[in-house]
This record gives structure tokens, C-alpha cells and sequence, in this order.
């Protein structure tokens, strides 16, 4: 393993760390504005996986740009069909007040 994967690894499991300890930090009545913000998030990143696929010229390329497109597609969805699932669970029943 070179130095350069290695720093690369290095940088990858201390985001992971982070990353878990920030979210499992954050209170319950911050998770559907903070689902929101990621899904804007992710949105861009479809945008740009749209521009990487559009600018594409080789197979693999191209390949590579319809996988990203696609995963990026499923993340933003199931971003936003994770997010109204968390408003339903604010709204009353109706007949109850």
C-alpha cells in the first residue's frame, strides 16, 4: 500500500467516525431539517454526475456516468420518501386534537 491510499484510508475511516458520532449526537426535533439540507445535498451531486455522464466519451466512461447517475438518483428519492415519512409522523390524526 502506497502512502497515498494509505493517507486516502486514513481520511476515510476518520470521516466515518465523525460523521457517525456528529449524527448520533443530534436531536430528534433536528433529524427532518437536517434530512432536508441532505437531500439538497445530494441533489447537486446528481447534477454533477449528470455533467460527468454528459461530458463523457469512452464506454467505461459513460459506464461509470449512468452508474453514478442512477445512484444518485436513489439517494435523492429515498431521501425525500424518508423525509415525508418523518412529517407524517408530526401530523395528528384527524377527529383528535
Amino acid at each position: 500500500m502506497t502512502a497515498s491510499e494509505l493517507n486516502d484510508l486514513t481520511v476515510l475511516v476518520l470521516g466515518a467516525f465523525i460523521g457517525y458520532e456528529v449524527i448520533s449526537r443530534v436531536p430528534t426535533i433536528l433529524h427532518t431539517p437536517l434530512m432536508s439540507g441532505s437531500n439538497a445535498i445530494h441533489g447537486i451531486i446528481l447534477a454533477g454526475a449528470l455533467g460527468i455522464l454528459f461530458g463523457a466519451h469512452g464506454t467505461l466512461e459513460v459506464t461509470l456516468g449512468v452508474v453514478a447517475v442512477v445512484l444518485a438518483t436513489i439517494n435523492v428519492v429515498g431521501g425525500f420518501v424518508v423525509t415525508d415519512r418523518m412529517l407524517e409522523m408530526f401530523k395528528g390524526r384527524r377527529g383528535q386534537s
